[in-house]
Parts: structure tokens; C-alpha cells; sequence
């Protein structure tokens, strides 16, 4: 009886002083992101349509390079990453690395499909963790990608005669 009850308050003290782990992606300050996609064929074009997608937008750099940027929008810290998750759900990252801290220092998507910071090679999962770090310090600090929570997926039909519809997509991105 002795023995259940030391079994007993050892896995409640080892539930008691154990903690959850806790993602800390404060560390890249909070900057506006604003990105409209015009249409369909411009979110098919720019945008991630389909899981796994992943796509980078950096204004001050003109990244992508073709993407029709208005005096409006903005793109974060580091730049926005846009993906698609393994879900088909849209998602996005400010992709200033959160070990560097820094504008210019942006992670980018390695061939195991995980963010990858190419001065302290931490790792984050954007495709099924929200941002968590997988390796290096960001995953040692328990530093994980700033999420940009408020994705808007605006649809708007509009009627153009009886017939004939005319589908408008606008997308914003807000930091919140």
C-alpha cells in the first residue's frame, strides 16, 4: 500500500512541477501586412492555391518581382511568408528569422518543406506546426515564427447580368 501511494504522489509531483512548452513568437516586432489578391487568376498566379504551396512577399525588395504592389500594402518585418498548408488552409508568417531579428535575415522553405534560417539554420514547421521551431536555437529558446493570425479570406460575387457572374477574390493579410 506504501508503495502505490509513493507511485502514486511521484506522478503527481512529476505532473505538478512538468510544464507545457510554450511558443514565444514575440521576438520579431509587430508590423503591419496588407496583400490583395484582384481576382482568381491573380491568387492562382501569386498566391498559394493548393497544400504545400509556399510563397515569399517582401515589398521593400519588390519580391516577387511582377506582383502588382500598391502604396496600401505592406508586408511585415522580414516579409510575408503566404503558404498553404497541408490541409489547404492558407496561412502567414513574417519571415524575419526570430533567433536574428532582423530585416534582412529571412528563412526560406529547404527541400525537407521546413522555413530554414540561412545564418543560424533553425528550423520551423509552417506547413502542419504554426511556426514551432524544429531545430537549432530558435528550438533551444522555444522561438517559434510570428503568425500573422487575422487572414482574411474575402469572396465577393458580383452580378453582372442574369447569366454571368463575375467572381472577385480580395485576400488581406492583418497582423493583429
Amino acid at each position: 500500500m506504501k508503495a502505490r501511494i509513493a507511485a502514486l504522489a511521484a506522478c503527481l509531483a512529476g505532473m505538478m512541477f512538468s510544464s507545457c512548452h510554450h511558443l514565444d513568437d514575440d521576438r520579431v516586432p509587430m508590423m503591419p501586412v496588407w496583400l490583395a489578391f484582384k481576382s482568381q487568376a491573380e491568387w492562382t498566379l501569386y498566391g498559394t492555391p493548393a497544400a504545400m504551396d509556399a510563397r515569399l512577399f517582401v515589398k521593400q525588395s519588390l519580391i516577387p518581382s511582377d506582383f502588382p504592389y500598391t502604396s496600401i500594402e505592406e508586408t511585415g518585418y522580414g516579409g510575408v511568408w503566404l503558404v498553404c498548408d497541408v490541409m489547404g488552409v492558407p496561412k502567414a508568417y513574417d519571415a524575419a528569422c526570430p533567433v536574428e531579428v532582423k530585416r534582412d535575415v529571412r528563412v526560406f522553405i529547404n527541400d525537407e518543406h521546413e522555413a530554414e534560417c540561412p545564418v543560424c539554420h533553425s528550423t520551423f514547421d509552417v506547413f502542419s506546426l504554426d511556426g514551432h521551431p524544429l531545430s537549432g536555437r530558435a528550438a533551444e529558446e522555444g522561438w517559434g515564427l510570428r503568425r500573422i493570425f487575422r487572414l482574411h479570406v474575402c469572396r465577393s460575387v458580383v452580378q453582372t447580368d442574369a447569366a454571368s457572374y463575375i467572381r472577385r477574390i480580395r485576400f488581406r493579410l492583418l497582423v493583429s
